[in-house]
């Protein structure tokens, strides 16, 4: 494991840095912010750096006399995050840093972080179960599953080529199964709950096949759509919800993520298609892990050399 010129773990070579001299700058899952200091004493211990810079930066110093107990999850963050960068550390390690906040604070601090982080330039990892927030923060992610990396890439690279089942569930998305079969030129599947889609021009799955449906590539259509239309599940809504704009659907197993205009008029009981509007994505690998995943976030990991 490499961070720069530095190396600090090397199995072979029998290198291992002790973790007290690695350049790393902590942010635990609470903070552990000192709860008897102010926060320009949180941020001045083990500071490398000017904190007043730190707490300007983190648009803390207004609080700067306050104790951690005064203080909001945000503000709780923003100094954890600037006593960590007042290190001036090789690397920021993150740990599930927004799990603590509420749904509506987590939405606002995380979009703050992540210009905060890029602003920075420093690399950093962020460990997290939601993927959602890594996709945010993140230039690469890594999903990994009992201490095996599963997949490494962007969001969109993981969304148009998942290793496996638990990747694209763990995306949010579903996975199909159905038999593909020549229809002319191409290549048909027909899914085992009904409907059929088009494979990709070239595509050469025959057979039983798997395929990952992501919501926000379905939409869906009330009435007839046609005997060729790319329909991916036929069937009563069971549930219309609203988040930011935007309208699920849900029909069967699938959830359709659309525009409000798309979905607008329909209502819990009407029968409707749920068209997929993206080029298949056909799965490979194996069935679903058991246990629980993570995404380990790593964000501008190149500037690192080699990251873990």
């Amino acid at each position: 494991m490499r961070v720069g010129d530095a190396t600090w773990f090397d199995a072979a070579r029998g290198v291992d840095v002790a973790p007290e001299r690695r350049s790393i700058g902590l942010v635990p899952q609470d903070y552990a912010l000192f709860p008897h200091m102010t926060v320009r004493a949180n941020v001045a211990f083990g500071a490398r750096r000017d904190v007043d810079a730190f707490l300007d930066r983190l648009h803390v110093r207004a609080l700067a006399d306050e104790r951690p107990g005064r203080l909001s999850g945000g503000e709780r963050q923003r100094v954890a995050l600037a006593r960590a960068l007042a290190r001036d550390p090789d690397v920021l390690l993150l740990d599930e840093p927004l799990s603590a906040l509420d749904a509506a604070t987590r939405r606002s601090v995380r979009d703050e972080l992540s210009e905060v982080l890029h602003a920075a330039g420093v690399p950093t990892i962020v460990v997290t179960h939601d993927f959602d927030e890594a996709a945010v923060l993140a230039d690469r992610l890594v999903v990994m599953v009992g201490g095996r990396f599963v997949q490494i890439g962007t969001p969109a690279q993981l969304a148009a080529a998942p290793a496996d089942a638990f990747v694209v569930e763990f995306m949010g998305g579903r996975v199909v199964a159905g038999h593909a079969e020549p229809a002319g030129d191409a290549m048909r599947v027909r899914l085992d709950g009904g409907g059929s889609v088009a494979l990709p021009s070239g595509a050469t799955a025959s057979g039983p096949v798997r395929l990952a449906v992501y919501p926000w590539d379905l939409r869906p259509v009330a009435g007839d759509v046609g005997a060729d239309a790319p329909v991916v599940a036929r069937g009563p809504v069971s549930a219309i919800s609203t988040t930011r704009g935007r309208r699920h659907v849900r029909v069967g197993d699938l959830a359709a993520e659309c525009d409000e205009a798309l979905a607008r008029g329909l209502r819990v009981g009407d029968v409707v298609s749920l068209l997929l509007d993206a080029a298949p994505v056909v799965l490979g690998g194996s069935a679903p892990h058991g246990g629980v995943g993570e995404v380990v976030a790593a964000e501008r990991l190149e500037a690192t050399g080699e990251g873990a």
